[in-house]
Order: structure tokens, then C-alpha cells, then sequence
């Protein structure tokens, strides 16, 4: 089984106002994750202390990380990451289409080791605007990322899509990778945002369908609902008989 995680973090700013990645870091500890994908994270940042927030979090997790930066501002950093402890390499990490006035996005492509499979992980955040996040799709199922031919099966796409479940985003993602919620009884509505009364399902993760889908959870409580404005989002994924590390099963938290 292989457990993976996403988390759009708001550069650990939490709803008391306080910066804290070893806040962050604990509640992604709780889940047991395998492969965790952050989004809105500071690298060297005034706003955030100039610490490396990609870094500080892997290392409270015993992980190592690969960061994209989406956005550069002199020295300073913001994007999303995936922390792993399995091998992992790099594929590909770059800025995803644009539209002028907004922020830019972009996409991380990881492929991660898992007993004799290679799983390709893919995490990005789209943007705010319906017509970049057209373009963002296009850019995610093109050759330099799902339409790769490198991006073969295993494929885990997961992170925030600032999407809705029957969205056209979301409608088109799902018929390259479906979503695994949708392969889950009961499980097509899971709220993420905002945390601490969490009405949007924008949050997703989506598998290839060679992949059996156990559990998707979002993960509540107290520490979840204060440590960033989404709630992580953890799906347990069965990629074949001799790649299973055993995990105990993961229960929502009670609100």
C-alpha cells in the first residue's frame, strides 16, 4: 500500500495568525504519509522568517524534498514540493501558462520507487481564474507532463486544482486519471477548504486506473482546522501485491 498526502499549507500561516512549520509538520506526521505534496510553501522569504520551509517541514519528517518555485522574487521563493523517504528522482519541475496579473503556477513531476514499481507523482496548484486554469490543464495532459510517454502507469496526480468535482478541469483530468474519491463509496464529497468549516471540495487526488483505491480521507481535528485555511487531503493506494508497506488504517478525526 502506498499512503500519499496533500496539503496546501498557505506558507504555514495558520488561522491564529502564527507561522509554524513544525505545525505543519505534525499534522502531516500523524497521517503516516508515504508521499507528501505541499503546495504555498516560502523559501527564504521575509514574510516568513527567510527559513526554507520545503526543508524545515522534510526534515521534521525524516524526508527528503524536491521544490519547484512557481514564483521568484529576487531571492525569494514560493511553490509547492514533494516530500518523500523513498528513492525518489526528479523528472520535472517547471512553471505551468500564465495569465498576466496573477500568480504564476506551476507543476512538479517526481518518480518514486516503491518495492519493484516506479510511481510517477505529479503535484501542482492551479490558478484562481477559469480560463488560466483552462490552460493549466492543457499544460498537465501535454507531453511535458501527463502526455509524456515517460509518464506511464503507476500515475498519482494530486495536489490543489482550485476546481470542483464536475468542473470542466476537473471532468478532463478525470479522463486521463480518475478520481479517487469517485472510486470511493461515499466518498465524492470531501470538503478541504476552508478548514475550519470546510464547504469546497478543491483538494483532489487522482490515479491512474491500474491503481485500486483503499481509503481517501481529509484529515480534521483541532491541530488541521488552525495550521493552514485547507484541511490535507490522504489516500491509501494499492499499487500491486509486492509493493504494500503496511500501514494501520487511517480514521478521519472527529470535528
Amino acid at each position: 500500500m502506498l499512503r500519499v498526502l496533500t496539503y496546501n499549507v498557505r506558507r504555514c500561516l495558520g488561522g491564529d495568525g502564527r507561522i509554524d512549520p513544525a505545525r505543519i509538520a505534525a499534522v502531516i506526521a500523524a497521517c503516516r504519509a508515504d508521499v507528501v505534496a505541499l503546495q504555498e510553501l516560502d523559501v527564504g522569504r521575509a514574510r516568513s522568517g527567510g527559513i526554507d520551509q520545503a526543508e524545515a517541514i522534510a526534515a521534521r519528517l525524516g524526508m527528503r524534498s524536491h521544490f519547484h518555485p512557481a514564483l521568484r522574487v529576487m531571492e525569494e521563493l514560493y511553490g509547492d514540493a514533494i516530500l518523500t523517504a523513498l528513492p525518489c528522482r526528479l523528472v520535472r519541475a517547471e512553471g505551468l501558462p500564465e495569465r498576466a496579473g496573477r500568480e504564476p503556477r506551476g507543476a512538479l513531476w517526481a518518480a518514486v520507487a516503491v518495492g519493484d514499481a516506479e510511481v510517477q507523482v505529479v503535484t501542482t496548484h492551479l490558478g484562481l481564474g477559469r480560463h488560466e486554469r483552462a490552460a493549466q490543464t492543457d499544460a498537465l495532459l501535454g507531453p511535458r507532463f501527463l502526455g509524456d510517454p515517460a509518464c506511464r502507469d503507476p500515475v498519482v496526480l494530486l495536489g490543489d486544482f482550485n476546481a470542483l468535482p464536475g468542473s470542466a478541469v476537473h471532468r478532463r483530468l478525470s479522463e486521463r486519471v480518475p478520481d479517487a474519491e469517485g472510486s470511493v463509496r461515499r466518498a465524492w464529497a470531501r470538503p478541504t477548504f476552508p478548514a475550519r468549516l470546510p464547504l469546497l471540495r478543491i483538494d483532489h487526488v487522482f490515479v491512474s486506473r491500474g491503481v485500486a483505491v483503499r481509503e481517501v480521507r481529509r484529515v480534521q481535528g483541532r491541530l488541521a482546522r488552525t495550521a493552514s485555511d485547507h484541511l490535507p487531503l490522504v489516500a491509501d493506494l494499492d499499487l500491486a501485491p509486492a509493493v504494500a508497506p503496511r500501514h494501520t488504517a487511517l480514521r478521519e478525526e472527529p470535528a
